[in-house]
């Protein structure tokens, strides 16, 4: 019997492998990745040195600034995340369904991408569980909460959140791409109309550095405040997750105060079901995280 394996037979790549070659793509460097991954850099650098001797490749370019993928490393990373979400499935074939009832306060500074990977991904695993969803103003919501009028809410505002803490998200000044920033003119600032901090945080900021400022445009959504600077219409202070392709973030050179950044956090009900709380905070803690990376 002939036992030499042949490339056909070559023994197959195993899921934490490919899981932190996955990371180490999104993330572009192994020291961020191994932070990500909750491991050491040196276990990570052999999980992915163990992938690439089995395969007989070179995943990843080293450069200065971090790694790049190489042609090879480009062709295994969809499969590698097809892979890895077959394994969760297969995982959870056997989970307990969910059933019932969860109302969620989401707010809308939130961009599409959160909302989808968030409620898409709890959907698709309970699909037996109703989802009311609120968008909007989150300074109400820790009230809602204690009203038990929602379940479960995302909150944000300058200063740390009580409850389950998120990664921060910087605030930025956004124009569109082409608004051309003149020192000497009053800045034309889009605000949100609505009692939070988004509403005074801007103009304080650059009052207290000497900037002049007139109001362009005032709305009560970031979506509206959004197509404003989009727009070109007016400069306004956005969650960087908010910032579209067609906006760019203004630059030092143009002298625009530092902004405050939004602290975040799960807030949860003491009287919401445990398992449907845990489960939706734990999607919209997946989902804020893969944006952040």
């Amino acid at each position: 019997m002939n036992n030499i394996m042949t490339k056909n037979e070559r023994s197959a790549p195993n899921s934490e492998w490919l899981r932190s070659f996955v990371v180490i793509a999104e993330r572009g460097n192994l020291t961020h990745a191994a932070e990500r991954l909750n491991k050491t850099q040196s276990a990570v650098s052999v999980q992915l040195r163990k992938l690439e001797d089995t395969l007989e490749v070179s995943l990843f370019k080293r450069h200065v600034r971090g790694m790049a993928l190489s042609e090879s490393g480009e062709k295994l990373l969809p499969a590698a995340r097809r892979a890895l979400v077959e394994l969760q499935r297969t995982a959870s074939l056997f989970d307990h369904p969910l059933i019932g009832r969860i109302r969620v306060g989401i707010p809308d500074d939130f961009d599409d991408t959160i909302l989808e990977f968030a409620l898409a991904a709890f959907s698709e695993r309970n699909p037996d569980v109703e989802i009311i969803t609120v968008s909007g103003c989150t300074s109400g919501y820790a009230k809602a909460v204690e009203r038990r009028e929602l379940d479960v809410a995302v909150c944000s505002g300058p200063d740390r959140m009580p409850g389950t803490p998120l990664p921060p998200e910087p605030t930025v000044w956004a124009s569109s791409s082409n608004f051309v920033c003149d020192h000497d003119a009053p800045v034309p600032l889009a605000l949100l109309d609505r009692d939070c901090w988004w509403r005074t945080m801007p103009a304080r900021a650059l009052e207290q550095a000497g900037r002049v400022w007139k109001y362009t445009y005032k709305s009560e959504s970031f979506s509206s405040l959004r197509a404003a600077i989009r727009a070109g219409l007016a400069v306004g202070a956005l969650p960087m997750g908010s910032v579209t392709e067609e906006m760019r973030i203004l630059s030092d050179e143009e002298q625009m105060p530092l902004l405050s950044s939004s602290m975040r956090a799960i807030l949860i009900g003491q009287e919401a079901p445990t398992d449907l709380s845990a489960a939706m905070a734990n999607a919209l803690r997946n989902a804020v995280v893969r944006q952040a990376t």
